[in-house]
């Protein structure tokens, strides 16, 4: 580190800080924030977020980089403007920038950004008694971090302390996030086996099933696996919006209770509105011991995530307040925002909206498919927590790029699009869902690139797409 370098990072930080403070660009200034931040992600950050981020390979002349936004619509720093159907994955539920929720953060910001650590920090105490207030069955007490996967690394820890056992049961294709707790839990073989070993005693089952799930309870009594808790997402995000069974939760309920393990809920994407209920497990009016919530809670401004559980359970954290702490968990401007999140959620019927508009866009998505059978094996999900099954990857890419050229974002990267999901804002509206369907509509009919399909009893067949 030399006295040059220095002084380049001064100048550098200085120009960064200009572009931060400034709500417009010009054209060239525009395109020099293009070419820096494609030269800083490839140097500095991910240079496979280059070749993996259709945004950047399907932009034309310019990569696309993000800018500012408002509802379900954002535009990029050259002005394109976006219809959102990704919604960060589960973050934007409110819209992008609701005012409500940055006027929060805002005002918080004036007074106090960050907790002294020793002092009652008044809004951490507020967020509590909201949560309290709107989860489901007996939840009481909360504890805040930053992001969903520590959520879950808080909830694992919270069910070892209580019950005194380690083994966790969770599903094939689950999502839980990726430090190396949660990653355990997680059943995909790509994130999990580079990081091997992991956490020990974790036990997979398929998604849905509950007499395997039974079958692996009776196992671990057996055997003398202790099961602390049982980890399920309420509707499987990552996997694909994929809906379990009806009777799939009531019985894993009933299960726990019977093995005396935990039942713990997911909520870190499904929470907050996103399947039609305030939680996904109101669908099958089921309570857990212990819900993690993070995403959508910070009202798309700030990231905040929270576990929370039973007084009962949350004994454990009582008698000793210094076993699970952080520093930054729970900061008054996260807070701030999460309460905004929650009023605006409540005030504004966004679980009811997502309800009703969730089942306006699956029936003409199926509607769709039934036109394209060719190209859809399936359309799944509940609200707008929405999964499009295609034929392979090829076909799922050609669809996600070529929405992205007519102005929708959706997920979708070249190492996995046969399962992509339509995860809008809640505030979404009817003539913006009928567009997304539109252009939709016009991507199939303008794909004309062979593919090759598997087809029933093996071999391959060739699929021209018209």
């Amino acid at each position: 580190m030399s006295t040059d370098g220095l002084l380049k990072a001064l100048n550098d930080s200085q120009r960064y800080l200009d572009v931060v403070h400034k709500p417009h660009l010009g054209k060239s200034e525009a395109e020099w924030l293009i070419e820096t931040t494609v030269s800083n992600f490839a140097k500095y950050y991910n240079s496979g977020f280059i070749e993996y981020r259709k945004s950047v390979a399907e932009a034309g002349d310019f990569a696309s980089v993000e800018w500012t936004g408002s509802g379900a619509t954002f535009r990029d720093v050259q002005g394109r403007e976006f219809i959102d159907c990704l919604g960060g994955f589960g973050i934007f539920n409110l819209g992008w920038s609701h005012p409500k929720v940055v006027g929060a953060v805002q005002a918080q910001l004036q007074k106090s950004p960050l907790p002294t650590q020793e002092l009652l920090d008044p809004l951490r105490g507020m967020l509590a008694h909201l949560l309290a207030e709107i989860t489901p069955g007996d939840i009481q007490y909360s504890f805040f971090v930053g992001s969903g996967t520590e959520a879950v690394e808080g909830a694992m820890k919270l069910a070892k302390l209580y019950t005194r056992k380690s083994g966790f049961i969770a599903a094939v294709r689950g999502f839980h996030g990726k430090t190396t707790g949660s990653l355990a839990l997680t059943g995909k073989a790509v994130f999990r086996r580079p990081a091997m070993p992991l956490h020990n005693n974790i036990y997979h089952v398929p998604y849905g099933d509950a007499d395997a799930v039974e079958q692996q309870l009776k196992i671990a009594r057996e055997v003398g696996n202790d099961i602390a808790a049982v980890v399920m997402e309420p509707i499987q995000g990552e996997a694909g919006a994929i809906v379990p069974p009806d009777d799939f939760w009531p019985r894993l309920r009933q299960l726990c209770d019977e093995y005396e393990v935990l039942l713990i809920a997911d909520e870190v994407q499904t929470g907050m509105g996103r399947t039609g209920k305030l939680w996904g497990v109101n669908h099958w009016d089921v309570a857990p011991d212990i819900i993690t919530s993070a995403k959508a809670l910070g009202g798309g401004v700030m990231p905040i995530g929270a576990f929370m559980a039973t007084p009962k359970i949350w004994s454990v954290f009582n008698s000793n307040p210094f076993i699970h702490t952080s520093t930054t968990g729970g900061n008054p401007l996260a807070c701030a925002a999460a309460i905004a999140a929650i009023n605006v959620t409540l005030e504004e019927g966004l679980s009811e909206q997502a309800a009703e508009k969730g089942d306006y866009f699956i029936t003409k998505l199926r509607e769709i498919a039934s036109r394209h059978s060719d190209i859809y094996t399936d359309i799944t999900g509940k609200g707008l927590l929405i999964g499009q099954h295609f034929v392979n990857d090829d076909i799922g890419y050609e669809i996600a790029s070529g929405l992205f050229k007519r102005g929708v974002l959706i997920s979708g990267t070249l190492n996995n699009s046969r399962v992509i999901r339509i995860e809008p804002p809640l505030v979404i509206t009817r003539e913006e869902i009928d567009t997304i369907l539109n252009r939709l509509e016009d991507t199939i009919q303008g794909l004309h690139t062979s593919v090759s399909a598997p087809i029933v009893g093996g071999g391959e067949t060739n699929i021209v797409v018209a």
